[in-house]
């Protein structure tokens, strides 16, 4: 492993460990596609059935959010600085990383990412 991996390293150590309780770190990735993440959002989480109290993205038109070191290296700051006990966290690109209702109008597509048009962010798959 080198230096500029630890920080991935030590992200996806924490989510394989499972949940070891509040408070719970959520981590998605999103991108106009399956195969490259533009964004990563995380959520802190204090105890169950709550929303999440912190909230932070960042974002990076010109590299894989899951292979950048400065990003993933503020996001385990971030969790650490929280005090998260457990890591969820999927290991694909769920979405667009564009908001509905910021970015585009809500109750339709994103029109910069046609992949995630009438797809499945769980599965991958076509719906429509």
């Amino acid at each position: 492993m080198t230096l500029r991996e630890r920080h991935k390293v030590a992200l996806w150590k924490k989510a394989r460990r499972g949940f070891s309780g509040y408070p719970v770190a959520t981590v998605a990735f999103y991108g106009p596609d399956d195969k490259v993440a533009t964004k990563v959002s995380v959520g802190i989480i204090r105890a169950e059935g709550e929303d999440p109290v912190a909230l932070e993205r960042w974002i990076s038109e010109k590299v894989d959010v899951r292979n950048e070191h400065a990003i993933l290296e503020n996001v385990l700051k971030f969790v650490r600085a929280h005090g998260a006990k457990s890591v969820a966290m999927v290991d694909r690109v769920i979405g667009c990383p564009h908001e509905e209702g910021t970015d585009y109008p809500e109750g339709s597509v994103c029109p910069r990412c046609p992949f995630w048009a009438h797809r499945d962010r769980w599965t991958g798959e076509t719906i429509q």
